[in-house]
């Protein structure tokens, strides 16, 4: 398997992305210091990062290549990266000049760029994104998109691989509270990623909260494909039981995306809906419980669950700079 790109874990069958994760497991245990030497990565985070800015650093540097990594706006010029506008404000440089001279100076580029959050259709269309990805041409890693994080997907399905979590166990997207709206793009991602596996992936979220019908329809054909299945519920009850894994993500109200006021109004309902010890009791006690990072302590989820045995957030963690250095390893090798 060759990659030219890496931009959606939907790009590729379950068989590839099982091959690439072989590719990963030997790397982790089998090193080539020396396979990527001489080979440079550019890195573009127009939004901040810490596990997927310091993972991509250091398994390019681990395969023996050099990075450098571009903040827009602090040390270098602000991009604006909207199209046909009139650039007086605050961004002296465009999109269109910068990325080109960018990739222009590396072996590949990888670009993060979160959601306007104000759009939906723009948003699930990836419009900022593709318009970037158009100006690149060299291979391109998607360090998060706007409804895209195909990067954590990967490390996601290598941590279920570690844990020894069967295919067709039951995998439980969960909303959890957080002060403000957050994007899309890992629950989108984790969603698709289960539903690849072949799990009973249910999303579990209070009303107002549905992710988008063009998301849930992809998890669904990635699921049919794959002999698992995808549904939807407010019931938490229902939800957790049986359930081997519990992964705890935040994202922003759908109903009334991009409406500030009324998300805060709704998730203000929703304070109960924080992972505590208590949530798997009864309905799951072997299970797992997973969470991308950052996370809000005792806001999304609570200490004991996060400092307890049933969590393997570090373990995904670290499995990031694993599953990037398999992608990098097989778009520059």
């Amino acid at each position: 398997m060759s990659l030219a790109r890496f931009l959606d874990l939907a790009d590729f069958s379950a068989e590839e992305v099982r091959d690439l994760l072989a590719l990963a497991e030997r790397l982790q245990h089998h090193p080539e210091p020396q396979a990527l030497a001489g080979r440079i990565l550019g890195l573009v985070f127009l939004n901040p990062s810490l596990r997927t800015l310091a993972s991509m650093q250091a398994g390019m540097a681990r395969l023996g290549g050099t990075s450098f990594v571009i903040t827009p706006g602090q040390g270098t010029w602000a991009l604006e990266t909207r199209l046909g506008v009139r650039m007086d404000g605050g961004a002296a440089e465009h999109i269109r000049e910068g990325l080109p001279v960018l990739a222009s100076y590396c072996d590949a580029l990888g670009i993060r760029a979160f959601a306007e959050g104000k759009d939906l259709a723009a948003d699930l269309a990836e419009t900022n994104f593709r318009a970037m990805a158009a100006l690149v041409d060299k291979p391109l890693i998607n360090l998060e998109s706007a409804v895209n994080h195909p990067c954590q997907a990967l490390a996601d399905w290598k941590t279920l691989d570690d844990e020894r979590v069967p295919e067709r166990a039951k995998f439980v997207l969960s909303w959890v509270p957080h002060p403000r709206a957050l994007p899309l793009a890992v629950p989108a991602a984790a969603l698709h990623m289960a539903a690849l596996r072949g799990h009973e992936v249910v999303v579990l979220r209070p009303e107002g909260f549905a992710l988008p019908a063009p998301i849930m329809e992809r998890a669904r054909a990635a699921a049919r494909a794959s002999g698992g299945s995808v549904s939807e519920t407010d019931d938490r009850a229902a939800a957790l039981a049986g359930a081997q894994v519990v992964y705890a993500k935040e994202w922003g109200a759908t109903d009334p995306y991009g409406d500030a006021a009324r998300d805060a109004e709704l998730r203000a309902r929703f304070g109960d809906w924080q992972v505590r010890e208590s949530t798997f009791a009864r309905s799951a006690p072997d299970c797992r419980l997973m969470h991308c990072l950052p996370v809000r302590r005792n806001v999304a989820v609570a200490d004991e669950v996060l400092d307890g045995p049933r969590s393997v957030v570090l373990r995904e963690a670290h499995n990031r700079l694993v599953v990037q250095m398999a992608v990098l390893y097989r778009l520059l090798k």
